[in-house]
């Protein structure tokens, strides 16, 4: 753990004792709790706003190939699809799980 001095106004000394009072918790727990909530909030998932960006556009329009296309042409799409490599948090068993439920909705 580490120690950090930190000079407050009076008043916010005051109401973030009287927080950390009705949580039922101490003045240290609710201000780690409040930090980290807040440096957590920047990693929340944001809806993407209405307009339309590059990769989306790029998405609909190999929507509209597959829907058109014979299971020959669609073959082509797919196999000239960029491949990347799966997030390295995404463990053998969780990918052999998609891909099984991938494999199972082709047929």
């Amino acid at each position: 753990m580490s120690r950090l001095t930190l000079r407050l106004p009076e008043t916010l000394h005051h109401q973030l004792t009287g927080l950390a009072d009705r949580e039922g918790v101490s003045l240290n727990q609710y201000i780690v709790y409040a930090l980290t909530r807040q440096t957590t909030s920047a990693y929340t998932i944001v809806p993407a706003t209405e307009s339309p960006t590059a990769q989306m556009q790029d998405f609909q329009s190999l929507l509209e190939q597959l829907r058109s296309g014979s299971d020959e042409e669609i073959s082509a799409v797919l196999a000239d699809r960029e491949v990347v490599e799966p997030e390295p948090e995404l463990t053998p068993e969780v990918l052999a799980r998609v891909r099984s439920v991938i494999a199972t909705q082709k047929k």
